[in-house]
Parts: C-alpha cells; sequence; structure tokens
C-alpha cells in the first residue's frame, strides 16, 4: 500500500505479507543513453530495444538538435545518423535534466561536430578529467571553472588514453570510434562498473572493438 506516486513524499502503510508478480526491470537509462550517443557519433540507423523516450528527453533532445533522428519506436528506440552533427551546448542538472551521467558521452560527440559548444558542469567536481584524454586524440577543448568549451574538429586520431571513472570511459570509447587509426583505452575496469560487455554489444552494429589483457 503506497501513495504518492508524482509528488515529494511517498506514504507506505506495511501489510502482513506479500504476493508474486511479474515485472520487467526498466532500462537503464544512462547504457541506453551512451549507445544514442555511438551511432549519432559514428553513424548508422539502430534500434535500441527496450529503451525508453521518456526517460532520455533532454539527451534525445539535443542530439535532434545535433542532427540526429531519434523515434520512438514499437519496443523501444530508433536513433539514426548521418554526416557531421552540430555542436550543441548544455547544462547537467537533476532528472529530467540533462544527466551528469552523459556529459562525457557527448562530449565526445561535440569535439567532432560543427561549431562550438559550451558544456557547464553542475552536478560533480572533477568531472571533466576526460578532457586531457580526449586532447590526446586531437579534440580541441579547454576549462574554465566549471564550463568546457569545444570546439569540433574535423576528425579525432587515435592514440593511448586512460580512463578516469565510469562516464569518462564511456565518452573515450565513443571517441575511439570515431578517431582514425587506433585508440587503445586503458583502465577499463571503470566501464565494467555500469557496461555489460560493451565491445561485444558495440562489434554487434560493426565497430572494430576487442578487449585486450
Amino acid at each position: 500500500k503506497i501513495e504518492g506516486h508524482g509528488t515529494s513524499r511517498i506514504h507506505i502503510q506495511g501489510v502482513a505479507s506479500l504476493h508474486g508478480c511479474t515485472h520487467q526491470v526498466v532500462a537503464d537509462r544512462i547504457e541506453a543513453g551512451t549507445f544514442l550517443c555511438a551511432v549519432a557519433a559514428a553513424g548508422g540507423d539502430v534500434v535500441l530495444k527496450h529503451g525508453r523516450m521518456d526517460h532520455l528527453e533532454a539527451v534525445v533532445e539535443k542530439l535532434r538538435d545535433a542532427g540526429a533522428k531519434v523515434t520512438a519506436v514499437d519496443g523501444g528506440v530508433r536513433v539514426q545518423s548521418q554526416g557531421r552533427l552540430k555542436a550543441q551546448s548544455f547544462r547537467t542538472t537533476e532528472y529530467p535534466g540533462f544527466p551528469t551521467d552523459m556529459q562525457a558521452q557527448f562530449m565526445a560527440i561535440n569535439a567532432v561536430a560543427e561549431g562550438v559548444a559550451t558544456i557547464r558542469e553542475t552536478i560533480f567536481e572533477n568531472r571533466f578529467m576526460h578532457m586531457q584524454e580526449l586532447v590526446r586524440l586531437g579534440a580541441d577543448i579547454r576549462v574554465e571553472g566549471k564550463s568546457a568549451i569545444i570546439r569540433g574538429v574535423e576528425k579525432l586520431t587515435g592514440a593511448q588514453i586512460m580512463a578516469t571513472d565510469l562516464r569518462a570511459s564511456a565518452g573515450l570509447v565513443l571517441a575511439g570510434l570515431v578517431a582514425q587509426g587506433e585508440t587503445i583505452v586503458d583502465r577499463i575496469y571503470h566501464i565494467d562498473r555500469g557496461y555489460e560487455n560493451i565491445e561485444e554489444k558495440l562489434s554487434g552494429l560493426g565497430a572494430r572493438i576487442r578487449r585486450s589483457a
């Protein structure tokens, strides 16, 4: 007996016993958003099964503004992208705003997009550690306080880079997908905290990616 859905307070009244039911686990919105950004950056036409548009409205809006086509389909979300995207500025904030956990992935998009974008991080300090690693790939990024200014370049070039945290590692993998040449991402134990077999899923989409010892 739970009341208060959609409000700031939830009231729970205990009961003597509970009974079983069938429930489908909600898809992880950050994993879904990461794959949306991967397709948007590298190009392609992909359907994310069980993806929820209503959980990713802020990210979807920015992807659409950038030039990707994102639509709800039966049982998931479809993303289509072709050609160079347009840089998008945003500010991270609490749900349902733009999630801080999607900031690094979108920075990778902006790194190769057309134009200049500003990302303002308002949730976590030191959340721009991946910026230096993107610069190693040829990105044009500078940090001013809580903001990162990204000037899109036509191409990134593969290099050996290091993952600094979970979401940063996802952003670096996305950058590696669009970089020319081979990119090696070290310390991938970070990415395993939030993604299951990400290299297998990306390989299934046609990416040339593998895990090495």
